[in-house]
């Protein structure tokens, strides 16, 4: 599908979760750390229900390995005959692209221009792609000088001249394994958006603790962000709370404040939802018919 498809379900899902009419109930972590974990992810929306059974092995880039694999499983949700199975790879990169870059549009401040992906694995090479096709020219970074410059040649973006020109851009996608900080104390800037898209897991963070309470903050999922994700230390140390944080479908659905000004920092935890999951694999489902793939009769 196209990323103007992928970004339009896929924002879609966040107003439907939001307003109640798709629904999920948080991810099941089952942990191997510090190898890796596994995730069940469930939803129901759009006469449709899905299950999504997927891993998380950032090591495996060192055997050689994808570090996300995984099952998607579609089912109506009027007979709950099974329709469809996807890779749970190609789901994830696609709705993690979306939701990176539907955060951005909506969170950035007016007249923002330069825009940066850090993290050129495939989630963060879709993200790259999604930004190109609206009309924008990352520049990106990647700790392999082959990755990032992979990615730049096949997508028309460019290579920053270091880490610290991608993250000191107006508009910043992280797309890491998160075990790593890569905003460190007071190193968030006035006016900047940054949508966090790898600190999905107990244990990781893209920024520094302190930094969260810098900046107006955003998450896709409060009860998985509080739990599981980029502010999960910081509620834990008991620096950041409910009332500080704005679920992104609210501001979709026009009922919540974005940005309050040009100046304010603005962050998005996302930490994944099924619903986003979900968006991919109806469209999907919808144009299988156009597609040369493999069916069989249930």
């Amino acid at each position: 599908m196209s990323p103007h498809e992928a970004y339009d379900a896929v924002r879609a899902a966040f107003v439907a979760h939001h307003r109640g009419d798709w629904t999920m109930p948080p991810k099941v972590y089952v942990t191997n750390y510090p190898a890796g974990d596994f995730r069940a992810m469930p939803a129901l929306g759009g006469g449709h229900a899905l299950l999504k059974w997927v891993t998380s092995f950032p090591a495996n880039l060192a055997r050689g390995l994808p570090t996300v694999t995984g099952l998607v499983l579609l089912s109506s949700a009027e007979t709950g005959q099974l329709e469809a199975v996807l890779d749970a790879a190609a789901v994830t990169a696609l709705r993690t692209a979306a939701a990176a870059v539907v955060a951005a549009d909506a969170l950035a401040r007016p007249g923002a221009s330069s825009v940066a992906v850090v993290g050129c694995g495939v989630n963060g090479a879709e993200t790259v792609r999604m930004l190109v096709a609206h009309g924008q020219r990352p520049v990106v970074w990647d700790v392999d000088p082959g990755r990032r410059e992979a990615v730049a040649s096949r997508f028309g973006a460019t290579v920053a001249r270091s880490a610290a020109e991608a993250l000191g851009c107006d508009v910043v996608v992280t797309v890491t394994p998160g075990t790593a900080a890569l905003f460190p104390e007071g190193s968030l800037q006035d006016g900047q958006h940054v949508s966090l898209m790898g600190a999905d897991g107990p244990g990781k963070a893209e920024v520094a603790v302190g930094e969260l309470a810098r900046a107006r903050l955003f998450c896709d999922d409060w009860e998985q962000a509080s739990h599981g994700g980029e502010l999960t230390a910081a509620v834990a140390a008991g620096l950041v709370d409910r009332s500080a944080v704005t679920d992104l479908g609210a501001v979709l659905a026009n009922d919540a404040d974005g940005r309050s000004s040009a100046r304010e920092i603005t962050l998005f935890d996302s930490t994944g939802l099924a619903i986003q999951d979900l968006a991919i694999a109806v469209l999907a489902y919808a144009k299988a018919a156009d597609l040369d793939v493999p069916t069989i009769e249930l």
